[in-house]
């Protein structure tokens, strides 16, 4: 009987129920790592507060946060290549918890920083190999748009973060920074249980040597599924062996250069709008455009911005669709500099939030179609590591900017996210409906 590849199993499988629970489980853990992440702006007013600093003083959790996240991501991604997804997958959820909780308890802010940079390391290693691991038990011609409803888990983290300032804020509680990362720490807790319940990647698996394995895996997929599991004598076809593919070597060079150039280009912009918004718009705000509820607001509208991106992936592509929300969003930044009223400094807002996560979207289906499995969570672990960076970046670099003007910032994304337009449009392939190798 002939072999059948893990790709051609996938698509006999189709996405289901399996799939289903594993977008429950991974999604759960995005939601939490969206509240860990940007909790750097919703809680940087509290925590000068408390400690007696300012609030660009204060986002210095954030700058030790994305350091953190920077390091975990290079370091954590390219060690789920050589030892699994599973293992990596389970010990950073669990550090992302323990580090996540502890944080509330930061008698001083230098132990905070300490812990905010170890929350980071943890939030920086799940978030590419949760990628890599999930679009490995996606059949080609779903796939894109599965990753996306992923990344939306990241819209529900945004929400309930927002919405949790907003409560503390009505509620006038002291320290109110300590209840907001108690919530982010929570969906990581849950987390670290369902972890064990996510088997290895069949894809790592076969190419680790280890076929039964894999079998087993495809087989459960699809009778889970509701298929037929594979005959007792079909084996699972063994992939060309590979070796390691470096991700800057041949022809991964021009594409590797390209999409980390997207990656740092649109986290400079993302994070320095969302690091610098909430505590401005909970602050001055811009008439009707002010406090928690319109943040809240904003929150919501990146949903339809995921489900434009879900579609696009599948209908146009993930190149097409990239460039497509690169371009809205430097026009949504353009718009918000030259906004004479509070109501089109809202709608700028509005449409900022909706194209970046949509760009977020689209930027996440693409990135691990690029690379084949023996480097994937490498490549995704660079990206992270670029968007880190960037991250890393902007609640310092930017703050100098915006105390000369924040419209002046916010041009300067514009102009940031029109390079990323450009340097989607150089990327090298079209990955919709690809195998993965």
């Amino acid at each position: 009987m002939a072999a059948i590849t893990i790709d051609e199993a996938l698509d006999r499988a189709g996405t289901g129920t399996y799939q289903k629970r594993l977008m429950g489980i991974f999604g759960l853990v995005w939601a939490a790592d969206a509240m860990q992440v940007l909790a750097v702006g919703f809680t940087a007013a509290s925590i000068a507060v408390t400690f007696d600093l300012t609030v660009p003083q204060a986002l210095q959790t954030g700058t030790l946060f994305f350091l953190g996240m920077l390091l975990g991501a290079l370091g954590f991604g390219r060690l789920a290549d050589r030892i699994g997804r599973r293992t990596v997958l389970i010990v950073t959820v669990s550090c992302d918890a323990v580090f996540g909780i502890l944080s509330v308890f930061a008698p001083d802010f230098t132990i905070l920083l300490l812990l905010r940079f170890l929350t980071g390391a943890a939030v920086g290693g799940t978030l590419p190999v949760d990628y890599a691991m999930m679009a490995e038990f996606l059949p080609a011609k779903n796939r894109g748009r599965w990753l996306v409803l992923l990344e939306g888990f990241w819209a529900v983290g945004t929400l309930v973060v927002a919405l949790a300032a907003w409560a503390t804020s009505l509620a006038g509680v002291e320290d109110a920074w300590r209840y907001i990362f108690a919530i982010t720490a929570l969906p990581a807790v849950i987390g670290i249980g369902l972890r064990f319940l996510v088997p290895e990647s069949p894809l790592y698996l076969m190419r680790a040597g280890r076929s039964d394995e894999a079998k087993s895996i495809i087989d459960e997929i699809l009778v889970v599924n509701g298929k037929p599991a594979l005959p007792a004598g079909q084996q699972l076809e063994t992939p060309p062996s590979v070796g390691e593919v470096r991700i800057f070597s041949g022809p991964l060079r021009r594409r590797s250069l390209m999409i980390l150039a997207i990656w740092f280009l649109v986290s400079v912009s993302y994070y320095g709008v969302f690091a610098w918004m909430p505590p401005r718009l909970a602050g001055e705000g811009f008439g009707f455009v002010r406090g928690y509820g319109f943040l809240v607001l904003i929150a919501l509208a990146q949903l339809p911005g995921y489900a434009l991106a879900a579609y696009g992936v599948e209908k146009w592509g993930r190149r097409p669709t990239l460039i497509g929300f690169c371009l809205l969003s430097s026009a949504g930044c353009l718009l918000f500099v030259v906004a004479g009223s509070a109501v089109v400094v809202g709608a700028s807002l509005l449409i900022m939030s909706f194209a970046l996560l949509g760009t977020w979207g689209a930027l996440y289906a693409i990135t691990p179609e690029l690379y084949p499995t023996a480097s994937r969570a490498t490549g995704m672990g660079a990206a992270g590591a670029m968007a880190r960076f960037g991250g890393l970046l902007a609640p310092s670099l930017v703050g100098l900017i915006v105390a000369q003007s924040f419209g002046l910032a916010v041009a300067i994304f514009a102009g940031l996210l029109l390079l990323a337009a450009i340097a989607a449009f150089l990327i090298d392939t079209e990955t919709r409906a690809a195998s993965l190798a």
